[in-house]
């Protein structure tokens, strides 16, 4: 009985663990300009590739807000619900080789993402090569 109970605590404990040290879960946007908050996205898993959604917007006023800018199916889409996060791989610790959104430009960019510790995730859109794009750094949502 006694190392039922130990091994049941100490499954439990790594499913914790392993909670915590994956980019899966729900991320607060954080604006790289001014600092504020922005939005929930969250990041989920599907077929064995990483994609991330926006499930709310701070900005109440923002909160029913379209996707003029958007080409393609997005176009006029609700900014709300959207997939801003496509098609990423895990690459040792790195998610690679997918694409990521910006719903108020309409624009879409190379991406990877990076865990910097537990609670914070670099998100980095660029053109071409990684060198030449900016890095936004998210919070986990607890």
């Amino acid at each position: 009985m006694k190392n039922t109970i130990t091994m049941l605590a100490l499954f439990i404990s790594m499913a914790f663990y392993g909670q915590s040290h994956s980019v899966i879960g729900k991320w607060k946007t954080i604006d790289d300009e001014t600092g504020k908050a922005k939005s929930i996205v969250e990041i989920y898993e599907r077929s064995g590739k990483i994609y991330g959604k926006i499930v709310d917007i701070i900005d109440a006023e923002k909160k029913k807000s379209l996707c003029t800018a958007c080409s393609g199916e997005e176009k006029n889409k609700p900014v709300m619900g959207l997939v801003i996060i496509k098609g990423l791989k895990k690459e040792g610790k790195e998610y690679n080789s997918g694409k990521i959104l910006d719903p108020t430009t309409g624009k879409q960019y190379k991406c990877f993402l990076a865990l910097d510790g537990n609670d914070k995730l670099k998100v980095r859109g660029y053109i071409g090569v990684a060198l030449f794009g900016r890095t936004q750094t998210w919070n986990r949502v607890k």
